[in-house]
């Protein structure tokens, strides 16, 4: 029985996070051993629900690449950048792009908001901040008629009530696979409210 390539660069990817992991903590110690169900089955259903989305991807706040570099494992025709200010995250980055042959990946080691703003038809974030600080980064790095991935937790529909105080977006929210209590929220028509 062959294994796929992706199925493949998901294990290598795996082991480096292991690897790595207890010099710069990049999970929580305590979700290592659930790492391909808590981390990368997590992330990677976000290459499920974007599957037809196109043009460049930007993950922001990257940290160990979960999920900008398993969507780039899962979907090596987009170009994804990944935008981390670690600077030992961004070497375990490149170390990954390199190790697994990405050629679609780029590594933007600079703060959110002092960098450039990067236009992304797609902006993806996992675990970074709270959906109305959040907004600010999003605004700044997506083009205007761009999609943003935002996986969010237990507490997203209050997350989303406040973000609409300042902020006005149209939305789909996709039931998590991995968690009852998560979604993946796709936004688009980002605008101050």
């Amino acid at each position: 029985m062959s294994v796929s390539r992706e199925t493949e660069a998901l294990q290598h990817y795996a082991a480096l996070l292991r690897k790595w992991n207890p010099a710069i903590n990049l999970i929580a110690p305590s979700t290592v051993s659930d790492l391909e169900t808590r981390h990368i089955a997590d992330s990677r259903q976000l290459a499920d629900v974007s599957a037809k989305a196109n043009g460049r991807w930007v993950d922001i706040g990257s940290g160990g690449g979960l999920p900008g570099l398993v969507l780039a494992i899962m979907r090596p025709d987009l170009p994804v950048s990944l935008l981390e200010s670690d600077k030992r995250k961004c070497s375990f980055l490149r170390n990954s792009v390199r190790e697994l042959g990405l050629h679609n990946v780029t590594v933007i080691a600079e703060r959110i908001e002092q960098a450039s703003p990067l236009l992304a038809a797609n902006l993806s974030a996992r675990a970074l901040a709270p959906l109305p600080l959040l907004m600010s980064y999003v605004a700044r790095h997506i083009d205007p008629a761009g999609t943003a991935w935002l996986m969010k937790g237990r507490n997203w529909q209050s997350e989303v009530d406040e973000a609409r105080r300042a902020w006005s977006f149209d939305m789909i929210s996709h039931p998590s696979l991995t968690d009852p209590d998560a979604v993946i929220l796709e936004l688009t028509g980002i605008r101050h409210a």
